[in-house]
């Protein structure tokens, strides 16, 4: 049976939540155009599990109306319940690059108590790539979370300031190998003479693969 805008909407609607995930689902197989307008209403679904992939879909369907969708995912960021689908929001909006909801962005980031939120908001941040999140990255840095903290060293490297070297350099020697191994993937984004120093003494990292990367990373700046 052929997936159709028919087909997928009498699943949307159905009073089975099972159903109405397939249906989410199936929106993906659809144009964009004809996939937003079924989306839309089961973003608020009572079911949080149908709720949290409606938001999830957003990111890509999301591009046929960048307005209503930032319209509908800043008001699930900024009342919802439920902190997975929350983080989602937060995650779409910076899959959809949606700089206008930047503000709301920060201050849920300043509200939550939500270790998945805070995760995802420093993700978007750095995803979006606007300049204004320098600060928010770099306190993000210091927090107790290490998924958050390392999150925060990759976000810093997508906004390519090089302002970030100063604060990034104190993790060469973080006990945490994964740590230094996001540090290598900023730092080869940062680009530019100081990051290439720390590279070349990560390429000394006792971790073969962090090693092995900055290796990497200094080959192909070396190269360009």
């Amino acid at each position: 049976m052929s997936i159709t805008p028919q087909s997928v909407q009498a699943l949307l609607t159905s009073e089975d939540y099972g159903d109405r995930l397939r249906g989410i689902n199936q929106l993906q197989q659809l144009d964009h155009n004809d996939a937003f307008p079924l989306l839309e209403p089961v973003i608020n679904d009572s079911n949080v599990r149908v709720r949290y992939a409606a938001v999830s879909s957003m990111s890509r369907v999301g591009e046929a109306n960048r307005d209503r969708a930032l319209e509908l995912l800043r008001d699930r960021l900024m009342n919802e319940t439920e902190a997975d689908v929350q983080a989602a929001a937060a995650d779409a909006l910076g899959g959809l690059k949606l700089t206008e909801a930047f503000d709301d962005i920060v201050e849920i980031y300043r509200q939550t108590q939500e270790w998945l939120v805070e995760f995802s908001v420093i993700a978007c941040l750095g995803e979006m790539g606007d300049p204004r999140a320098f600060d928010v990255l770099t306190e993000a840095l210091q927090s107790e979370n290490q998924l958050v903290k390392t999150v925060a060293i990759g976000s810093l490297g997508e906004l390519g300031d090089p302002r970030a070297l100063d604060f990034l350099q104190s993790y060469l020697n973080d006990a945490d190998w994964q740590v230094r191994s996001r540090l290598v993937q900023a730092l080869s984004r940062i680009g530019g003479e100081q990051a290439q120093q720390l590279l070349q003494q990560l390429a000394q990292d006792q971790s073969q693969q962090v090693a092995e990367e900055a290796q990497q990373a200094l080959n192909e700046s070396s190269g360009d």
